[in-house]
């Protein structure tokens, strides 16, 4: 089969193609969250990596896709009503469930291993302003975005759009200050290496934070990468 992916395509472009290729990303530590917009051969480059390699991959695991016949969801071709339906189902459902759990669990190893490992203070105070963020953004966009986005497949309203898409530049800022604290939380835990010292409570809680960033990519990647770029690119034909 001919290579479908190549360095000179944006990172956004290949996950929204084929999401697979999220999982090769994470093994490189590509973002393909907030850095979407980006051409694959930046972040090649940035980060001192194979291209051949990784392009490699991405072309190998898509013709195991195609062979397979697995059929993942295009959102690209999706009301955006599912989209959305999926969005609030699956990742909102999920931080609502996780947030709450890791504010107990952070704070609960910082009281028994605190004094041993004084990065859990940094790690419970930057768990706990991303938990802010997460709680404000997704009232805003179950209860004044999403309704604005629906409103608009139902009429085609051409101001109801515009209204919408004015509000999209701020959701996206609040995705990268959510991915800066991800990162932030990642490199301070060292990609949440478990010391040998520890509980269990305390590898349970850094599996839920890098459960929770899987999350976030994804839950990113379908806002980001589709749902506004398609809202924009129907803005700038009306």
């Amino acid at each position: 089969m001919n290579n479908i992916f190549s360095l000179d395509q944006k990172i956004g472009e290949i996950v929204a193609k084929f999401p697979r290729a999220m999982e090769i990303f994470k093994q490189y530590k590509i973002d393909f969250c907030c850095g979407g917009d980006r051409l694959l051969k930046e972040a090649i480059k940035e980060q001192r990596l194979s291209g051949e390699e990784i392009v490699s991959k991405i072309n190998e695991e898509y013709s195991k896709y195609i062979i397979e016949e697995t059929k993942n969801v295009d959102w690209n071709r999706e009301p955006y009503s599912r989209l959305i339906e999926h969005v609030i189902n699956t990742h909102h459902a999920y931080l609502n469930e996780t947030l709450p759990r890791l504010s107990e669990l952070t704070t609960k190893i910082l009281r028994v291993h605190g004094a041993n490992h004084s990065e859990l203070i940094k790690v419970h105070k930057l768990f706990h302003s991303l938990k802010m963020e997460f709680e404000q953004h997704l009232i805003k966009e179950e209860e004044i975005v999403f309704p604005l986005i629906i409103e608009y497949e139902k009429t085609g309203d051409e101001d109801i759009l515009i209204n919408a898409t004015q509000k999209i530049t701020e959701l996206e800022e609040e995705h990268e200050g959510a991915g800066s604290i991800l990162k932030e939380l990642r490199e301070i835990t060292n990609n949440y290496e478990i010391p040998e010292d520890v509980c269990n409570s305390y590898i349970g809680t850094y599996r839920l934070l890098e459960a929770l960033e899987d999350d976030t990519f994804r839950h990113i990647h379908l806002e980001n990468n589709i749902m506004f770029p398609r809202l924009m690119s129907e803005a700038k034909k009306e």
